[in-house]
């Protein structure tokens, strides 16, 4: 079993892009980055959460993360939030959402292969050094 390992880089980033996420929520109201650009960030806050506090193997959290933003998007689209009751404003309803996209399904997987393209990256000059 994976054991906690807190990482403070991870830590900051996923900070980071929890205030980005939550400034385009809150004052960007346009076609593309509100609804794509807000999907491709959130699986890559969700790796980096995963990844400060638990030392778990990359490729193994961004599949975890990826299938974890893939199920959320089916809810979406069997209509969970609206199975449940949940009103047009409730916490709840706008974390899991309410309208399945094939476009949502591309930015999750742009970003956890952003996110595996940046690890390798990283790797490489770990090796270097």
């Amino acid at each position: 079993m994976p054991s906690f390992h807190f990482k403070w880089t991870y830590f900051i980033l996923f900070i980071l892009l929890l205030l980005t996420e939550i400034y385009i929520g809150a004052y960007v109201h346009d076609r593309l980055i509100r609804p794509v650009g807000g999907d491709y960030l959130v699986v890559i806050l969700l790796y980096c959460l995963a990844r400060s506090l638990w030392e778990w193997p990359v490729k193994w959290t961004a599949l975890t993360v990826l299938i974890f933003a893939y199920m959320v998007e089916v809810t979406q689209y069997f209509g969970l939030a609206d199975a449940l009751g949940l009103g047009s404003h409730s916490l709840v309803r706008i974390i899991i959402g309410s309208s399945f996209s094939w476009m949502d399904i591309m930015a999750y997987t742009a970003g956890i292969g952003t996110v595996l393209g940046l690890e390798s990256i990283s790797k490489k000059r770990e090796v270097k050094y």
